[in-house]
């Protein structure tokens, strides 16, 4: 290849083979998508913003220093107070506990109309029903006979024995 300097152009002249090969004279130049980001050197070195790097004492949760409020279940708090969120119960802006999933108004809700003790008296009482309905149950049926019904010729006759009447066979008038 040698440069011709004409004006303010450069052109290249091809040694060899001047004609354009057939496939490229066909084929659109291929543009690059527009969705695709071009990034510089800079932007490539840079791994992002800078987080505080906090000790063990600052940090013990480990969560980047967030607000964690107290632990309380939302289906403790007033239902009738002018919250942001009437369904959740919680104000615009109130920091999220990170248990939200557990302590939230979809959790599994928590029984205290009943005391630990009072429960086992129930659980108790319920299984001495049981247990008593079944002792009253065994005791009131009636027993199997210790010794079977004989009868005579064992049922051989009832049973379809050698000496039994023979049923009707389709053929049979």
């Amino acid at each position: 290849m040698q440069p011709d300097i004409q004006g303010d152009s450069i052109q290249l002249i091809i040694l060899g083979d001047s004609k354009p090969h057939p496939l490229r004279a066909t084929l659109p130049i291929a543009r690059r998508a527009a969705f695709v980001q071009q990034r510089g050197a800079a932007q490539a070195t840079s791994s992002g913003p800078d987080y505080p790097s906090l000790t063990d004492a600052e940090d013990p949760g480990m969560n980047g220093g967030y607000i964690n409020p107290p632990p309380v279940k939302r289906q403790f708090r007033d239902p009738h107070a002018d919250w942001w969120d009437k369904q959740e119960r919680r104000n615009y802006g109130e920091p999220v506990h990170e248990d939200n999933d557990i302590l939230g108004m979809f959790s599994p809700e928590e029984y205290t109309h009943t005391k630990p003790g009072k429960g086992l008296f129930q659980i108790g009482c319920f299984i001495a029903a049981v247990f008593g309905l079944c002792g009253i149950v065994s005791m009131t049926y009636p027993d199997k006979p210790s010794a079977p019904k004989e009868f005579e010729g064992g049922l051989e006759r009832e049973l379809g024995g050698p000496n039994a009447v023979r049923a009707r066979a389709p053929g049979d008038e």
